[in-house]
């Protein structure tokens, strides 16, 4: 019989407005999250503690198990249950254990509760054979085989995980499971085997829970989602503890010392609040969701890149100007990676910052890049500025005459940072500048002999091939000594100019964000002072799921098509992003 739903017959449908907003949390607590008004659906990640690694010749700490609950059914407006953080395991200990287990996290959610188990501990070499040492423990993710007898991998029963990997004779040993691979076996006698990945949460795209590294002459590397890496070497090397808050197992030891291995990485609890609307709706069951709140509007998450104009490199021998200010997510080095945002329909501005310019001695700071909440700033002006300053997304690097004045970089601050600071000048004797900071590292200092190199920027692969960007500019030098013009840093940073050549310094790549090569001071020369390089212009980049359409103008900025069907919008120029 027809349901009175205008005639519709099936199942009812319900909504749920959680704006997609998601929660994490890194301590024990009495409740997750309250949730919003609207909200009827969670998506749930729970980490275990990642367990430890274990020591001499030890196997590397098996990840914290790993749970994802893509639907769980709540109440809006409602407080959920208590979260337990399960803490990671410490390192085994020479001729006594394993290393220990991880400890279990959990979410509760009305009357169940979500238990994702600690990982297993690495195996410890021993005098003598003994299995309940060497082996790898069960676990969240097994831990990896230690190099003595019988050097078994520990297993993931309950599938929240995977096994470690077994060790090998002499120092050979397993690398810790991760939630999304295995531990890889010791690849020969005196190597350890590298911890398995991680795996990527559904409710906020970060990868959680990679295995440790074995411990070996050759030591394993940690599995992507906060693994630790083994200790290389001989005897006393330490190796890395797993990342707090991801679930990583520790790494494996080589020595005999109790704490050659390393400790686990605590867990995590991660909570989004859904949007959800599918199936068939009458009129009538729509305009109720709506009047109560419960029917979702619709959101893209959207990657970007954000790079702001260089700064202009200042002449007359004076500083390199900095890169403008780099700020990313989903793509490029993950420790610049910020979240993507959630953007629903409709017109964005753009803004593309202006390089920084330059002349015969002064120059200024590039101009800031903006999307939506996103500002990068721009790169700051080679020492001395005459516009803007020396700080800004990178900063300038210091004059010839100012030994000890260069540029701030990630200024303002945000996080993650978005540039590094620019290098000193010499002053007397030999009167070079210093390079412009990049996104990745800080300008070089001058030295009697040479200005500084300008810092490298930062690789993204937001448009499918990697690019740099946001590199410094190179200082800029005197004759004095016919010294050698710092290079630009890796990202579009234009060189210092150089003797005896007495070559202008060159400005940042376009739509790079470098910042300008510093210029060149010639005493009793005609022309007395040479000027730097003005910076480098910046880019905006948009890159959205296949089932968003773009549109942008003007004409000069473009949209593309990944192989994958992904929709990328790049602005080269200041215009506007229609997404539908």
């Amino acid at each position: 019989m027809a349901r009175t739903n205008g005639g519709i017959i099936g199942k009812t449908n319900k909504t749920s407005f959680g704006k997609c907003t998601v929660t994490t949390k890194t301590s024990s607590t009495p409740s997750a999250v309250t949730t919003q008004p609207g909200t009827r659906f969670i998506a749930a990640t729970i980490v275990g503690g990642g367990a430890g690694g274990g020591s001499d010749r030890g196997g590397g700490g098996g990840a914290g198990g790993m749970l994802c609950q893509p639907e769980i059914s709540v109440c809006g407006n409602t407080a959920l249950g208590a979260v337990t953080i399960g803490a990671g395991g410490a390192n085994g200990e020479y001729n006594v254990d394993t290393g220990d287990q991880g400890a279990d996290s959990s979410l509760v959610v009305g009357c169940t509760t979500y238990t994702a188990p600690g990982g297993g501990g690495g195996g410890s070499g021993a005098a003598s054979v003994i299995a309940d040492i060497t082996a790898g423990n069960d676990g969240g993710s097994g831990g990896g085989g230690s190099n003595t007898s019988p050097r078994a991998k520990g297993l993931a029963p309950g599938g929240f995980g995977n096994p470690g990997g077994n060790g090998a004779p002499n120092t050979g040993t397993g690398g810790g499971g991760g939630a999304g691979a295995a531990g890889a076996d010791a690849p020969s006698s005196y190597n350890g085997g590298n911890g398995g990945a991680g795996k990527t949460s559904i409710a906020d795209g970060i990868t959680y829970a990679g295995g440790g590294g074995g411990g070996s002459l050759t030591a394993g590397s940690g599995g992507t989602g906060g693994g630790g890496a083994g200790s290389g070497g001989e005897a006393g090397a330490k190796a890395t503890a797993g990342t707090a808050n991801t679930g990583g197992g520790g790494g494996g030891g080589t020595g005999g010392s109790p704490t050659s291995g390393a400790n686990g990485g605590s867990g995590i609890v991660i909570v989004k609040e859904l949007n959800k609307a599918s199936g068939m709706w009458s009129m009538k069951s729509q305009f109720s969701a709506q009047q109560q709140g419960t029917w979702p509007n619709f959101f893209y998450n959207l990657d970007y890149l954000v790079v702001a104009g260089g700064g202009g490199g200042a002449g007359a021998g004076f500083g390199g100007g900095g890169a403008g200010g780099y700020r990313a997510s989903g793509y490029g080095p993950s420790p610049l990676q910020g979240s993507a945002l959630e953007l629903g329909l409709g017109d964005y501005s753009i803004t593309v910052g202006a390089g920084g310019s330059t002349g015969t001695c002064n120059a200024t700071q590039g101009s800031d890049s903006i999307f939506s909440s996103i500002t990068a700033t721009g790169g700051g002006a080679g020492n001395p500025a005459i516009s803007g300053s020396i700080n800004g997304g990178s900063g300038g690097g210091g004059g010839r005459d100012f030994p000890g004045v260069q540029g701030t970089g990630n200024t303002p601050p945000v996080n993650p940072p978005q540039g590094q600071p620019g290098g000193l000048g010499t002053g007397a004797p030999g009167y070079t500048a210093g390079g412009g900071g990049g996104a990745t590292a800080a300008g070089a200092n001058g030295t009697p002999s040479g200005a500084g190199n300008g810092g490298a920027g930062a690789p993204n692969n937001i448009l499918g091939p990697s690019t740099t960007y946001a590199g410094g500019g190179g200082g800029g030098t005197t004759n004095f000594g016919n010294q050698t013009g710092g290079s630009g840093g890796a990202g579009g940073g234009g060189p210092g100019s150089s003797g005896p050549s007495n070559v202008p310094g060159t400005g940042g790549t376009t739509n790079t964000g470098g910042g300008g090569g510093g210029g060149r001071y010639i005493c009793g020369g005609s022309p007395a002072v040479l000027p730097g390089g003005a910076g480098g212009s910046g880019i905006v980049v948009v890159r959205a799921p296949s089932a968003a359409t773009f549109a942008v103008s003007p004409c000069t900025n473009t949209t593309s098509t990944t192989p994958g069907g992904c929709k990328v919008a790049t602005f080269t120029v200041s215009g506007t992003l229609t997404v539908s």
